[in-house]
């Protein structure tokens, strides 16, 4: 499976992305983050102001702290939030336990789910999986990172058959799903909205 580490070489900077795109929201502090990270100090800040110059963090002085936070405004920010989520976490768990949880042709998380926002309405679904799936493998997944969340994750699951009727039908369920942002785990975004 590919991975940060193919196309970024430092292991400390992949470190650090990785923990803010696990939940953008976050604000860190320059200790914190090596606290978290069980890195040297000094090639923790040496990444962080080479990815504050690049613009995908920014800096601000509180005190004595300097904290950093993602910079959703970045062109790369939707494109690094997408690789984090299919090489971390639920993603990577799905990625890497695919052929044990059947015949996948779509996995699809929303933008609300990967940037962790609290759910609009209670039955919003958070992930949509198509194809002949093993409910049980994929059931053991999901509790696992509802219990890593500690809050339960909304999922459904149908057949490229019930897919495709429902698309075709414009289902309001389904419509309701694909109407807002998502980030493609498994499949082609064009295939699952066309």
């Amino acid at each position: 499976m590919a991975n940060l580490s193919d196309i970024i070489t430092s292991k400390v900077r992949i470190k650090i992305l990785e923990l803010f795109f696990s939940n953008v929201k976050e604000m860190y502090h320059v200790r914190g983050i090596v606290r978290e990270l069980k890195e040297e100090i000094n090639a923790v800040r040496r990444e962080l102001e080479k990815l504050e110059q690049v613009g995908i963090l920014k800096k601000e002085p509180r005190g004595n702290r300097v904290y950093y936070w993602v910079r959703r405004d970045h062109p790369f920010y939707g494109d690094l939030l997408s690789i984090a989520a299919k090489t971390m976490g639920l993603g990577s768990e799905l990625i890497k336990n695919r052929n044990k949880i059947g015949k996948v042709n779509t996995i699809m998380f929303s933008g609300g789910f990967v940037r962790r926002q609290p759910k609009k309405h209670e039955d919003d679904v958070d992930i949509l999986i198509v194809g002949d799936i093993v409910l049980p493998e994929l059931a053991t997944l999901i509790r696992t990172e509802e219990s890593k969340r500690g809050k339960e994750i909304n999922y459904t699951v149908m057949s490229r058959e019930e897919f495709e009727f429902r698309k075709k039908r414009r289902d309001p369920f389904l419509q309701g799903i694909l109407s807002y942002g998502r980030v493609m785990v498994v499949g082609d975004e064009e295939d699952l909205v066309s």
